[in-house]
């Protein structure tokens, strides 16, 4: 059984302990509360979150799982999404209780199913990945991603091996996308990709690792354009490696004292929405004088990358 306080109770686990008889005088004298079939709760007051999830498991089938947000939550990552969402086998039938959010998965064994963490849940990665399937919004998904690396709930290992299991599911591009950027920087990224975006925008041919002398050292910019007079750097997740990210942004302030002109860009939008990076490109070029014509056809197309084998 998974609860942690004894509160809730299948009847049937009632009825062994108490009789059939007084729980049946408990529920009707209002001492207890039946919220949906086959299920009592000790008391008559409103139920805490934590006894929702435990209805929500004993209204199930007995190998379902809380899933996603709420499996994510006991982890040490709260998404703030206050259902009870639960994960049952294929095929099995609705929880009794009718306030669960209900997913089938036919992936439920020890590999995404914790087997000793109670309420009983599924594992770190896979819960990340189910929350970022289940949302309609790619940022979201990503922000799922980033947050669980970054807080140490899961690792990009992990995540990898859950996905590897997984069938098809929304934003697998961007959580792709996401996991890859963990790498950080420009080095995370075919060397094509950036290049073709900024042939797409007719700008001239850049310098890229252009060195540059401040007050702090010697740095080096991911891309210069002598003709354009402006730099580009490209950015993985920087907060997963915090003295690393105080460095880039010390850097990145040395470059600016020195008198260097420069366009910060995620690694994530190179990949993912190069339209955008292609005319932000343009825009700073136009604005120092440049009066070349993009051609967009030369655009890479969206992607979110593929792990290497």
């Amino acid at each position: 059984m998974t609860r942690r306080d004894g509160s809730v109770l299948r009847v049937t686990e009632a009825n062994a302990a108490v009789g059939a008889g007084a729980v049946r005088h408990r529920v009707a004298a209002g001492q207890w509360q039946r919220p949906c079939r086959g299920v009592v709760v000790m008391h008559n007051g409103p139920l805490s979150p934590g006894e929702q999830e435990e209805v929500a498991l004993a209204s199930s089938v007995p190998r379902a799982v809380l899933g996603g947000p709420s499996a994510l939550r006991h982890d040490g990552l709260d998404l703030l999404d206050r259902r009870v969402h639960v994960v049952l086998p294929l095929g099995a039938r609705r929880p009794s209780w009718p306030d669960a959010r209900v997913h089938w998965s036919g992936e439920l064994d020890e590999r995404d199913v914790h087997p000793g963490r109670l309420p009983r849940r599924t594992r770190p990665a896979r819960s990340v990945l189910d929350s970022a399937s289940w949302s309609s919004e790619e940022r979201f998904a990503r922000w799922v991603v980033i947050a669980a690396i970054q807080g140490g709930i899961t690792t990009t290992r992990h995540l990898r091996e859950a996905l590897t299991r997984r069938g098809p599911c929304r934003h697998r591009a961007v959580v792709l996308a996401s996991v890859l950027d963990a790498g950080g920087g420009i080095q995370s990224l075919p060397e094509r990709d950036f290049a073709a975006i900024w042939r797409a925008a007719g700008l001239p041919r850049p310098t890229r690792q252009r060195p540059v002398c401040g007050g702090g050292g010697r740095y080096f910019l991911d891309v210069w354009s002598d003709a354009l007079g402006f730099g580009v750097e490209v950015h993985g997740i920087p907060h997963l490696a915090v003295e690393r990210w105080d460095r880039d942004l010390e850097r990145s302030n040395e470059i600016v004292i020195c008198g260097d002109v420069q366009l910060a860009f995620s690694s994530f939008a190179v990949r993912r929405r190069p339209r955008d990076v292609g005319e932000q490109l343009l825009r700073m070029a136009r604005a120092r004088g440049w009066t070349g014509l993009p051609d967009w056809r030369l655009l890479p197309v969206p992607r979110g990358g593929r792990f290497p084998c």
